[in-house]
């Protein structure tokens, strides 16, 4: 349990100087959201109604003030009042979260999918193997807004497969899914073979074709599950980002979750909204990552005759298949 205590530690730490680090860059901001909003001389409002908003709202109060009831306030889900609206910002992320979660969700497996197949047909199918060798450093050079604008134009406008105005829930899913995944495949599908071909180098391969196991089963029952510890990593770390990470997609999309969300706050300068999202998505990144730490002993049998402190972290498995 120590071991445990200890991430978690970590974890809160990590936490706790992402949001200092994030409220003292917004703070610094120029301007703010009352004055986005409320500033334009054609309101008619006066500079003194102005200063009655950024009191009502605490704005006015000094920095570290504002610093320890932000705190306070996150600590305990308060995430304050949006500045554009004057709704609750844990109302607000409350209606977005789900919607990128969901995105997040199904692009992630969908990428666990294609990194697979194409591992699988890179290292097990000489005649192909160069192609989808090569396949990823493709993909992964693809720019998100283009891969979107395409599937729209194609799907949508050309065949009319998918609608983008007033979608069905499941139809709002697919070609943010698809802009998402490709992306994301590449770098799994780069991690999984060079971790195939490592493994497949090992002793312990020879010896279970040695005792007369078929070619299938070395790959699926040995070759892969030990090398899925890197892949597990970089599926952390990818859907970490994610759920924070959407923006391009989401404004696309037209959908209204935390990226739609983040570039709304940041035009009207929402600070409360922009800080609220920056914590989520930290928070997602850590939580994620922390449970593919503690996973690696389900996986790796090696690991659990050893403390989980001596186990390789998430930057060590990324530097092991670089």
């Amino acid at each position: 349990m120590a071991h445990i205590a200890r991430r978690i530690g970590q974890a809160v730490l990590v936490l706790f100087i992402t949001f200092t680090v994030a409220f003292l860059l917004l703070s610094a901001l120029p301007s703010d959201g009352v004055m986005a909003r409320f500033g334009d001389p054609a309101l008619g409002l006066s500079q003194a109604e102005i200063d009655g908003i950024r009191e009502e709202m605490g704005i006015d109060k000094p920095l570290l003030t504002q610093y320890l009831t932000s705190l306070a306030g996150f600590v305990t889900g308060n995430f304050g009042i949006s500045t554009q609206t004057g709704t609750a910002v844990s109302s607000m992320v409350a209606t977005a979260l789900p919607h990128t979660l969901a995105l997040a969700a199904s692009s992630i497996a969908l990428a666990i999918v294609v990194a697979l197949a194409f591992a699988f047909l890179a290292t097990t199918v000489p005649a192909v193997g160069g192609f989808f060798r090569a396949l990823p450093s493709f993909m992964v050079s693809l720019p998100g807004f283009w891969i979107a604008i395409l599937l729209l134009q194609f799907f949508s406008f050309k065949l009319g497969w998918v609608r983008v105005i007033d979608p069905s829930p499941f139809e709002g899913l697919i070609l943010p899914t698809l802009t998402l995944a490709v992306p994301m495949a590449a770098p799994l599908t780069q991690v999984l073979i060079r971790s195939i071909d490592d493994t497949r180098a090992m002793t312990f391969v020879q010896v279970v074709r040695a005792r007369g196991a078929s070619e299938s089963w070395v790959f699926w029952r040995n070759i892969l599950r030990n090398s899925l510890l890197p892949a597990l990593t970089m599926v952390g770390l990818l859907f970490g980002e994610l759920v924070g990470g959407a923006v391009v997609t989401e404004t696309v999309f037209g959908r209204p979750g935390l990226g739609y969300l983040t570039v709304q706050a940041v035009s009207n300068r929402d600070t409360p909204v922009l800080l609220a999202i920056v914590i989520i998505a930290a928070t997602a990144y850590v939580l994620i990552n922390l449970v593919v730490d503690l996973l690696y002993p389900v996986l790796d049998v090696r690991l659990r005759e050893r403390p989980l402190s001596d186990a390789p972290s998430t930057s060590a498995q990324l530097e092991r298949t670089a």
